[in-house]
Order: C-alpha cells, then structure tokens, then sequence
C-alpha cells in the first residue's frame, strides 16, 4: 500500500448504503476506511493506477443518469484503468452495473425488480470462488435492483438468481462484481426500509412489514456468510 496504514477507499453513493458487515473484516486486519460520497466529495484523490483496493457501492439511481450526475462519468473512468490494470476492484449492485458499462457492455432495466431475499445459483467457477460461502446451502442473499447488465467479454459469470441470469462476475484476477447486496446487517436493513420506502410502495409484492420479517429470519445468517466471504476474497487479492 501506498501510505504507512493500509487503506480501502470507498465510494458512497447513499449514507446507509455502507461497507456493513465488511467493515469488521477491514477493522481486525488494520485497514483505513476512507469513504467518497458521490456527487459530495472530490472523487480526483483516487487514483486509478493504486494498488489500494476500491469498492463501489450502490445506489438509486442508474449508470445510464449520466447526463443527470457528472460523478457516474468520473466512476466509469476509474473503472475503466483499474479494470485494465486488474488492480483490486469490488463492484456492489450499482458499483457492479458500473463495472460491466465500464467494460463495454449494456445496463438496461429489467423486467421485473428484484427487491428482497432470494437465493443465488452459482455456477461452477462460482462454487470455485469466495462465493461459496453465500450459497443456497448456506444463506439467503438481499437483492435491491430493478436493472440488469450484459456479461462484460472476457468476464467469468459466477452467480445467477431465479430472475437474473448476471448477478456475479469476475473480470481478471482482482476485480469482481455483485448485483447483490453480501455486506448488509440487520441492524441497518431499517435505514433501508426509510431510505427506499417510495420504491418498495410503488413496486407490486413487496411491503416493510413483509421485508422486515424476512430480514428479521435470515439477515443475522447472511451477516455471518457475508464476512466469511469478504474476508476469503479480501486475503485472495489484497
């Protein structure tokens, strides 16, 4: 790393849309969380070329807004140097939307949202990858997202859903891309439920309380899967 402690940097794109369950991983290992707020904080401190690893998180609104927000062209930029010089790279739902724009493919809305806890499938270089520990055996997985992209070339697809068939890829040997939500706890799934409370209104089949039951059963699961994962990938590329 670059400086004497060892960093993370993070780009934020909703207050409560954090590092979760990773935090604690990053924390044991002494690492520094420096958190970016996009469309806040001046994104050029990054640099593209740094060893450091990057994680982009999500967000509501989409990688095709760029006209809207200036800061989704500064990201794709990032993205697409460090993508090319395989430095460690971690894409969380729009951060993983932003990935496969980033390398050349489409991200376009879906036909249904997918708002909830439903399993992955993963594929077989899935099951050969840190995504073992977020299998169906082992846990249920949060999804959050009504768009969906193309498998970037030279991508390796890891994991699917029942409505999606890209939900996880890897790019390289340091960069990977969830369309999922692995970093939740169910001690902040409320600020979620406050923070997108006109997008669960507006979209058939999903209600708080429902939500919230659901969490309440299988979040504290995921949590525990969810730093397994993270800190099998973490020590792979960092």
């Amino acid at each position: 790393m670059g400086s004497d402690k060892k960093e993370v940097n993070v780009i934020r794109h909703l207050a409560f849309e954090d590092l979760g369950s990773f935090s604690a991983v990053l924390q044991a290992q002494d690492y520094r969380i420096n958190y970016y707020d996009a469309g806040v904080d001046d994104l050029s401190p990054l640099k593209a070329e740094s060893d450091d690893l990057l994680v982009i998180l999500g967000g509501p609104i989409s990688v095709n807004d760029a006209p809207v927000f200036a800061f989704i062209d500064q990201e794709l930029a990032l993205l697409r140097v460090r993508l090319a010089e395989d430095r460690p790279t971690l894409g969380i739902c729009l951060g993983a939307q932003l990935m496969a724009r980033a390398l050349g493919a489409a991200v376009y809305s879906g036909e249904d949202k997918e708002i909830g806890w439903y399993d992955l499938q993963l594929t077989a270089e899935g099951e050969d990858s840190a995504l073992r520990y977020l299998a169906a055996r082992h846990c249920s997985m949060l999804h959050w997202h009504g768009e969906t992209f193309d498998l970037p070339e030279k991508a390796i697809l890891l994991a699917s859903s029942e409505k999606y068939k890209n939900q996880a890829f890897r790019y390289g040997c340091n960069s990977l891309a969830l369309q999922f939500h692995p970093e939740v706890t169910q001690h902040a799934m409320e600020q979620w439920f406050i923070g997108h409370i006109g997008e669960i209104m507006q979209t058939p089949g999903i209600s708080v309380p429902t939500l919230r039951a659901d969490t309440q059963q299988l979040a504290n699961r995921l949590e525990v899967q969810g730093e397994l994962f993270f800190k099998s990938w973490f020590n792979e590329v960092v």
